[in-house]
């Protein structure tokens, strides 16, 4: 079937129906085959994945399709995993819309073929970018289609190693439950390692007279407020364009650098050899590509600039970093080496780091885990502390432990998530690569899932005894 068969909207249920054929003429997916096993009397499952966004649907599909049980756990409401339906203010997504994302390689799982079921090929020729409420809504059906286990409103609360097995801790609407997992997998998004980078200058500012982009904030209470917005990132214009729209009084942009970065320097990498080939790559060269984009950043996409430009309450102060913030009542004196400005409020658009000791479901891993700052010294002038705190993790993004021995059972656990970028490239939290990055982290999972499972594996083989020739196709000659 071509696209043309969609130039009418045939609805989903049909799309649907293709998708299943195309699931059974491929024969996915696969019989389970990891050996059943109990801890303490529970289910032991395969691998619990942490994570019910894009990352994490992908990963439990694609192991699903290896026959490999998958259970997803994510401390979101269903249907509200991952930030696009929460935090997310942009109005589209940055990503050209013909990118196939966690499709897997199946067409009839890509969103244009969800879009043009609904809408026709026509919308879909008409279409600029994809709505970010819409491709919410993608993923929600992605996750109904592949009938992914996903437990919502399931907190982490520790991340337990053991020689051969993963104890998660966590916090359920039923209460405290631990479930025991053969393989554990990271799928935590941008902030999935640590949390907010939030800078000096708020330190001891009351926390009602400001928020970080990635907090959920009601911009519906900043109606009538002078607003600051720091940075020029995507979430940056996000939050200033999302601000100036519930009506505050203004919003002064402060922006470190003279000028906005214009070019993505990451998308000039963005072919299959870097996706396929980065990973193999000296660390030498590794660390000098991420270094690069890191340095030049990546610009705020053209639209998103223009949804702040288009008022006139909106200015942009370009070489104005922040130097210093004072609280005077509910008024803030916000100085730069320009001037300083009088607002009522100031939005961090400032990024996230990699903070183990943050996050209280690291508690126990957090000393073991084995970083970039541990075996490799940039050059000088080429340090860069995003990189030094990056994860060194193995083949199958599994962590490695800082002194060998210390936490047995730490490469259990499998970092699919945005810092994995220095190891792996970027195929572990952006739409381009994802599926990609799925496939090698399943693989090597099924890999690893095998060859500690050799010796019950081999005794199946042993005991296999299913008959292909019964002995009545012959008479022997005398």
């Amino acid at each position: 079937m071509t696209s043309t068969a969609f130039s009418s909207p045939a609805g989903l249920d049909a799309l649907e129906q293709r998708l299943a054929q195309d699931l059974a003429w491929l024969d996915v997916p696969a019989k389970p085959w990891v050996p059943v096993g109990a801890v303490n009397g529970q289910v032991l499952l395969d691998v619990a994945v942490i994570g019910g966004g894009m990352a994490g649907l992908a990963a439990a599909a694609t192991l699903g399709n290896l026959g490999i049980k998958a259970c997803i756990f994510d401390s979101a409401p269903p249907g509200y995993e991952g930030p696009w339906a929460t935090t997310a203010r942009m109005e589209t997504l940055r990503s050209p819309k013909q990118l196939t994302g966690p499709a897997l390689g199946f067409p009839a799982l890509t969103f244009r073929a969800w879009f043009e079921a609904q809408f026709g090929l026509a919308a879909w020729g008409e279409l600029d970018k994809i709505p970010r409420l819409q491709w919410m809504d993608y993923l929600r059906w992605y996750r109904r289609v592949m009938k992914l286990d996903v437990r919502n409103e399931h907190t982490v609360e520790n991340i337990v190693p053991h020689p051969d097995h993963v104890a998660l801790h966590l916090r359920t609407p039923a209460g405290e439950q631990i479930v025991y997992a053969r393989r554990v997998v990271l799928a935590t998004g941008r902030a999935g390692l640590g949390g907010a980078s939030v800078p000096d200058f708020i330190q001891g500012i009351s926390r009602d007279r400001w928020a970080h982009s990635s907090d959920p904030l009601d911009y519906s209470t900043l109606r009538g407020l002078r607003v600051g917005v720091v940075g020029a990132g995507a979430s940056a214009m996000d939050s200033a364009g999302t601000a100036l729209e519930n009506a505050a009084a203004s919003v002064d942009l402060l922006i470190r650098r003279k000028d906005i970065p214009r070019v993505n320097k990451a998308k000039g990498a963005g072919n299959p050899g870097f996706t396929h080939g980065y990973a193999d790559l000296s660390d030498d060269w590794k660390w000098r590509i991420r270094h690069y984009i890191n340095v030049k950043q990546v610009p705020p996409p053209r639209a998103s600039v223009l949804r702040v430009s288009q008022h006139d309450n909106a200015r942009f102060h370009l070489g104005a970093p922040v130097l210093q913030v004072h609280q005077d009542g509910p008024t803030l004196q916000v100085e730069t080496p320009n001037k300083t400005l009088e607002l009522d409020f100031l939005v961090l658009s400032t990024g996230f780091k990699i903070d183990w000791y943050s996050r209280p479901e690291y508690a126990t891993i957090a000393p073991h885990l084995r970083i970039w700052g541990d075996r490799y010294q940039p050059s000088a002038g080429d340090n860069d502390q995003e990189l030094h705190d990056s994860p060194d993790l193995g083949p199958s993004f599994e962590f490695l432990e800082k002194s060998p021995g210390s936490l047995p059972g730490l490469s259990r656990v499998h970092c699919f998530c945005y810092p994995a970028a220095l190891t792996h490239g970027t195929v572990s939290g952006d739409i381009p690569a994802i599926s990609d990055g799925a496939a090698r982290l399943s693989k090597g999972i099924a890999s690893l899932l095998y060859g500690e499972n050799i010796r019950q594996h081999y005794a199946e083989l042993l005991a296999f005894e299913e008959l292909e020739v019964f002995g009545d196709e012959w008479t022997a000659a005398e």
